[in-house]
């Protein structure tokens, strides 16, 4: 079984636990996350790959990780994740990414990513929960973020955070390529 299939049960897998274990029906998820109750059903029957937009979305939804809705199965309360699993999320033809290296549920998910984008290339990301912040560390270029229409340079070596409940952006505005480390905290569904 390929890492893209091992990948897609456990999105379904997880998405129709987590959607229960907060006795949401389908309708009612597709409603707090945006997403049709047909798009739904598709990732809970392992039928569909999503966007990244898509998994955001419902995972911000059930107030829990990429990680988690990825997860292939439960860890222990230490886990040590291998290069070869971090996950590739995003990436262009000219080379940019981004990867998920880890993941918590402390008290609300807490994502660590780590970004590469190459000149020219960025981007965009929808408004998050109310609460939730992203944290980034620019280690190589200077990176632009966008935030709610305002940009602010951040070159390497420097740090931003913000809150992530406006529409947001990373680009590389730059000639050499941008890489950067990135933490998601959002806050738990009440």
């Amino acid at each position: 079984m390929s890492e893209l299939d091992l990948l897609t049960q456990s999105l379904g897998r997880n998405v129709k636990r987590w959607r229960t274990e907060r006795g949401f029906t389908l309708d009612g998820l597709a409603s707090r996350a945006g997403v049709s109750r047909g798009m739904l059903i598709q990732i809970e029957q392992a039928r569909t790959n999503p966007s990244l937009g898509t998994v955001v979305k419902i995972g911000d939804a059930l107030g829990i990780s990429i990680t988690t809705l990825l997860d292939y199965e439960q860890g222990p309360k230490v886990r040590v994740v291998p290069p070869e699993q971090a996950v590739r999320l995003w990436s262009t033809d000219a080379g940019s990414y981004n990867r998920l290296l880890a993941g918590t549920e402390a008290p609300g998910p807490l994502e660590l990513w780590d970004w590469s984008l190459e000149p020219g290339d960025g981007s965009a990301s929808d408004p998050h929960r109310p609460g939730t912040v992203e944290l980034v560390h620019v280690t190589a270029g200077e990176l632009t973020l966008v935030v709610d229409g305002a940009e602010y340079r951040v070159p390497a070596g420097s740090s931003a955070s913000f809150e992530a409940n406006v529409p947001h952006a990373y680009r590389n505005d730059g000639t050499e390529a941008m890489q950067m480390m990135m933490a998601v905290s959002v806050p738990p569904v009440r």
